[in-house]
């Protein structure tokens, strides 16, 4: 684990800020994630509010267990994208169709508008987009109990 030429920190209204090796602070900088579904923890880059990277790191886990928890902590707030746990039910097997989940944040309905909303992103996992763009996760389609499997089947 390397030491980045720079820190982060949380001001008193909760904002981050960054500074860097010149000792000049930026108030407000906003992590983004390169992948942030097929490789979250690859390629991050730290922005300032007006739109510049300040700085890029290669992997969040190898950065300081403190500066990564700060940056794990605001992704976490900004991200959204509920992982599906079991597929509990689908109104037909043509689309588009609603489909009733378990996810990790709960239970909820969507519409699947085509197959092509279905995307495969490698190693078992699945990015399925409902009809008002929120992303779900499959995080291993072979892992899912085998209800939820032959349901999924259908549409891949």
């Amino acid at each position: 684990m390397s030491t980045p030429n720079f820190s982060l920190e949380r001001n008193a209204f909760g904002r981050l800020v960054f500074t860097g090796a010149d000792g000049e602070a930026h108030v407000g900088v906003v992590p983004v994630r390169a992948f942030p579904i097929a490789a979250p923890d690859e390629g991050l880059s730290i922005v300032s509010p007006d739109g510049h990277e300040l700085a890029w790191v290669d992997r969040i886990s190898g950065l300081p267990s403190a500066m990564r928890a700060l940056l794990e902590e605001e992704l976490a707030s900004r991200d959204f994208a509920p992982v599906i746990k079991a597929i509990e039910a689908v109104s037909t097997f043509s689309t588009p169709s609603t489909w009733t989940v378990s996810t990790d944040r709960g239970r909820t309905d969507f519409v699947l508008k085509t197959e092509d909303d279905i995307r495969r992103l490698g190693e078992g996992r699945l990015l399925i987009t409902g009809g008002h763009g929120v992303s779900f996760i499959v995080q291993d389609r072979l892992a899912l109990d085998k209800h939820s499997r032959k349901l999924l089947e259908r549409f891949l």
